[in-house]
């Protein structure tokens, strides 16, 4: 006899970043993997728009979050009007604003060829996408590791964000005990599976915080080489998650599906 496992969420994807066949062999084949639904972020408006046709073809598995990706060119003051525009008409029908933080990958990169990046020009972006997400009390995915964090928790305390996830987060212990008592939440890449920097993050997180996700299609090492990402690594994710702290797969899953519940459909997540 199969065992029945637990619903999982991939609480991270850029489905809007694979091809048409992909995200339709993707779509359906998430039921054998026991995949409920999937966060799909944007990373500026024809990103958005992308995953806003995706949202109305799959209601329900396709769950759209919109904002400006910080790793690319600073968006034109017009362009970022626009943006913000655009998502205000579309607030009602969105889990978050995401995905949005700063460009801590850029910058290494520009320094590496001895330019200097805007600095003050991404927080401005950032800012501007907070503040939207305070006025409509939406939560935010953000994109922001190591120092980049710090100045992350300072906007999100300023504009009096409370429901703020990391993902894929790398940070310092003064970061992630600020980020804990703050009760942000971080997710969890299949590369749990073999980086130890991610595996000491998993047993230092507390677990109701804690999410799975892909970041897909980026792809990944270990047994995943050669593979296009697909939401069903996840349950890598819960897999590698348990035996950090020694608990079953079945209840790792069961303890990710409903922080992921919980975060970014709270009102599903109280009737269970």
């Amino acid at each position: 006899m199969k065992p029945v496992y637990a619903t999982l969420i991939d609480s991270h994807i850029h489905l809007d970043q694979y091809q048409d066949q992909q995200i339709e062999r993707i779509i359906h084949s998430l039921p054998e993997h026991h995949i409920q639904s999937l966060i799909t972020v944007s990373m500026n408006l024809p990103s958005c728009q992308r995953n806003e046709k995706l949202a109305q073809q799959y209601p329900s598995i396709v769950r759209p979050a919109y904002g400006y990706h910080p790793e690319q060119p600073l968006p034109g003051s017009q362009e970022l009007e626009t943006l913000l525009v655009w998502i205000k008409q579309r607030i009602d029908n969105i889990v978050a604003i995401g995905e949005i933080g700063l460009p801590y990958y850029l910058r290494q990169e520009a320094v590496e060829r001895g330019d200097q990046l805007d600095e003050q020009g991404y927080i401005d972006v950032l800012s501007a996408l907070l503040q939207l997400a305070a006025a409509y009390d939406k939560p935010v995915i953000l994109h922001a590791v190591y120092e980049d964090a710090e100045i992350v928790c300072d906007l999100l305390e300023h504009y009096g964000i409370t429901q703020a996830h990391f993902h894929w987060f790398k940070g310092y212990p003064a970061t992630i005990n600020r980020m804990i008592a703050k009760g942000y939440y971080i997710s969890f890449t299949p590369d749990i599976q073999y980086e130890p920097e991610i595996q000491q993050l998993a047993t230092l997180y507390p677990t109701h915080l804690v999410m799975a996700e892909t970041d897909g299609p980026w792809p990944f090492e270990g047994s995943f080489a050669g593979q296009m990402t697909h939401p069903s690594m996840t349950a890598t994710v819960c897999s590698e998650w348990a035996k950090i702290q020694q608990i079953s797969e079945q209840e790792a899953r069961h303890l990710i599906y409903l922080n992921t519940l919980s975060f970014y459909t709270p009102n599903q997540a109280q009737r269970l």
